[in-house]
């Protein structure tokens, strides 16, 4: 055993020795990897650079507001298009998809107008009666190139130089462009209760040659309308969606508050209670189960209804709540697996917790830090979404050729609008436009903008994972200034928290951005892998589509090992102040030293708290549950009317999570660092007078280490 021991050492690290002038992260330090912490600062310097010259190129109004042919804005002021703003196609029949519509790559003219049609018209029609029919030519027209007004030029030149639009169909604005006023009647497609219309080629279509672009363009007019309603609700019941997150709050902080001294007793409260609430989850699946037996229409399929939006219609079927109760029964017959077969590690990790509980409760301010990293996060992300909005609103328009001859050797070649008709290019190819295609350059700056962009990605998930790892090692540091001060709470320093942060940012900003940076380059790679799967996606292989699948699972796996050692290689700096490569290894060989202790301790406290995030979600989840559908006699009176009750349900159910996880993580945090800390006060100290320990009385009895110092003990 002595053997094994010897090399499980050497092959870990040795065991730290004892030093008298330790006394945790309470003692003189210096910069670390002071070198990235330069990088980092000119990295950021960059960044705000590279912000500035996106503002001065980009214009959001591109994103904003559609784009016509000539490449002007509909609805900008002091324009011609200032009272036009909506796009107008002129053969809605060359689109493919809305897909198509929305990128403006649609080979048609594109129009801004300020109204859509309301009437089916052909210009054969309106041309042939414009002398005894005026009012119909000037409705028509409005639709035509602007300054056209020559309805004496013959069709064919018309259509060929697609001065006014063949036809127009009864449409509706939607995303700010004019789309055909789908709907159906009986079942059947139809296009302002008609069934036909005319092209203005001389041929009567029906409907039905718009259904590729009909089906996708009514789901999505499917999914705004579920939109608009959505949005009703949450403006209806904001005010009780923000008293079930205070609720959600409250649950959390009583929660740790309570878990300082009933900790036994309150997880296993917590346990039991979530298999009850999944109990009665069974059992409300089954009754609504059989109470269906019999009802006409309850044993058909979610296959034979299809899509719904009204997803009321499922909750009508007895298949729907079968799948409930069988997924439910599952998740309570693995919970009550693993609680006995994990019921002494349990044990374990509640003392623990108990521990942690304490340390929470004489630094209560660590409670409110997810608050900061919340906030710095947000800036984050705030300063990403508006560089790269206005990275992609660079440069000035390009027009491009678009031919309806997919043979035209001009085609998507760049072109000038304003000498277009004079070269040959519409003689080679008939119909062709020279439409607006995107906005860009060929400077320097144009030429490199997805460069930009993928710096602009790098860097900001560059500073996210710096935000994660700032509050980790503060809170660490925190944590760290109770676990090793000898008596407890007296030589706790002052601010323990602030002094921590200090220290962070003082000393450590350079190890905090290596970490960071080494994540964020994996993290890159998996943003790439998934790009590049989307794109080759349908023209891949089935050697591409593994060899994508292998990539992806090994940069995840990765991803989630570097989280893991980057989180205990911040404690390892919170608490010694060494650069980030020596925490690291520190942190992995301590954590080998003792990796049982790892698997029964940390991770089981993970499953613990994650029950706990739980049972507060839940719970506040049922009572949501109850006050939306009305089923509390006291409140039924207050309950808004709802388009959809699960809204305001899953938003809850979901932001109570969300809460439970922010405070939890403080927790999670605390129990890692005191197992980190407990560990390196085994191999530093053995509890004797010269070697005490500095673990609390209690945690120690619980692990059942050797005895306290005399003075140790009495204090």
């Amino acid at each position: 055993m002595a053997r094994k021991g010897e090399a499980s050492a050497h092959l870990y690290g040795e065991p730290r020795k004892f030093d008298p002038k330790f006394r945790g992260p309470i003692h003189s330090r210096h910069c670390t990897d002071v070198i990235c912490c330069v990088i980092f600062i000119v990295v950021i310097l960059g960044y705000i650079a590279l912000g500035v010259v996106a503002w001065v190129h980009g214009d959001p109004r591109k994103v904003i507001y559609p784009t016509d042919s000539y490449g002007q804005f509909c609805g900008q002021k002091d324009t011609l298009n200032e009272n036009k703003t909506i796009l107008f196609y002129f053969n809605i029949l060359k689109c493919a998809s809305p897909v198509v519509l929305i990128n403006l790559q649609c080979p048609t003219t594109q129009l801004c107008v300020s109204k859509c049609p309301d009437r089916f018209a052909t210009y054969i029609d309106v041309q042939a009666s414009y002398r005894y029919k005026p009012d119909q030519w000037n409705y028509f027209r409005q639709f035509c190139k602007p300054g056209f007004n020559n309805p004496r030029k013959s069709v064919a030149q018309v259509l060929r130089d697609e001065d006014c639009p063949s036809m127009i169909i009864p449409s509706r604005p939607f995303l700010k462009r004019c789309f055909p006023d789908f709907s159906t009647k009986n079942g059947v497609l139809t296009v302002a209760n008609q069934t036909t219309f005319k092209d203005g080629r001389g041929k009567t279509r029906n409907v039905t040659d718009l259904r590729e672009a009909a089906n996708g363009i009514n789901n999505v007019l499917d999914a705004r309308s579920i939109g608009v309603k959505i949005f009703e609700d949450y403006a209806i019941s904001w005010y009780w969606i923000l008293i079930g997150l205070f609720i959600a709050m409250m649950l959390s902080l009583l929660f740790l508050v309570l878990l300082r001294f009933t900790a036994g007793v309150l997880f296993w409260i917590f346990i039991f209670g979530v298999i009850g609430i999944i109990g009665y989850g069974i059992w409300h699946c089954y009754w609504e189960y059989d109470h269906l037996k019999g009802i006409p229409g309850s044993d058909l399929t979610v296959y034979d209804i299809g899509f719904q939006t009204d997803f009321k219609v499922y909750l009508q079927l007895r298949q729907t709540w079968l799948a409930f109760m069988i997924i439910l029964c599952g998740v309570e017959v693995i919970i009550i697996l693993m609680l006995i077969f994990l019921r002494n590690r349990i044990r374990i990790a509640i003392a623990l917790l108990k521990e942690g509980s304490r340390a929470i409760g004489y630094i209560m301010s660590t409670l409110f830090y997810p608050i900061v990293t919340f906030i710095l996060i947000a800036i984050c992300i705030s300063y990403w979404a508006v560089t790269a909005v206005f990275l992609a609103t660079s440069g000035e328009p390009v027009y491009k050729v678009m031919a309806n001859q997919t043979l035209c050797k001009y085609a998507n070649l760049t072109c000038d609008p304003e000498t277009f008709n004079t070269t040959n290019v519409t003689k080679l190819c008939p119909g062709a436009q020279c439409t607006f295609a995107f906005y860009g350059g060929e400077s320097l700056y144009h030429k490199y903008i997805f460069i930009f962009q993928l710096a602009n990605a790098f860097v900001f998930l560059w500073l996210v994972n710096f935000a994660i790892a700032l509050g980790q090692c503060t809170l660490a540091g925190a944590f760290a200034s109770y676990y090793w001060a000898y008596r407890k709470p007296a030589d706790i320093p002052l601010w323990p928290l602030f002094s921590s942060f200090g220290r962070a940012i003082r000393y450590h900003t350079g190890s905090l951005a290596f970490g960071a940076l080494i994540l964020a380059i994996v993290q890159l790679i998996r943003v790439i892998l998934e790009y590049l799967d989307h794109k080759l996606k349908g023209t891949q292989n089935s050697f591409t589509r593994f060899l994508l699948c292998c990539l992806k699972c090994c940069f995840w796996c990765l991803e989630k090992f570097l989280k893991f050692i980057n989180r205990n290689a911040y404690i390892m700096i919170a608490i010694y102040g060494k650069n980030f490569c020596t925490s690291a290894r520190d942190a992995f060989y301590l954590l080998m030293r003792n990796v049982v202790r790892v698997a029964v301790l940390d991770k089981v406290t993970d499953f613990l708290l994650f029950l706990g995030k739980i049972l507060v979600a839940g719970g506040v989840g049922v009572l949501a549950f109850f006050f939306f559908t009305q089923k509390i006699p006291v409140f039924a009176q207050e309950v808004p009317t709802l388009n959809y009750y699960w809204v305001p349900l899953l938003t809850v159910i979901i932001g109570s999570y969300l809460v439970a996880h922010g405070f939890f993580s403080v927790y999670a945090m605390c129990v890692d660092t005191l197992f980190l800390c407990f560990c390196e006060d085994l191999e530093r100290n053995d509890g004797s007078t010269a070697k005490p320990y500095f673990m609390s009385a209690s945690l120690h009895r619980i692990l059942g280490k050797k005895k306290l110092s005399p003075k140790k003990a009495v204090g």
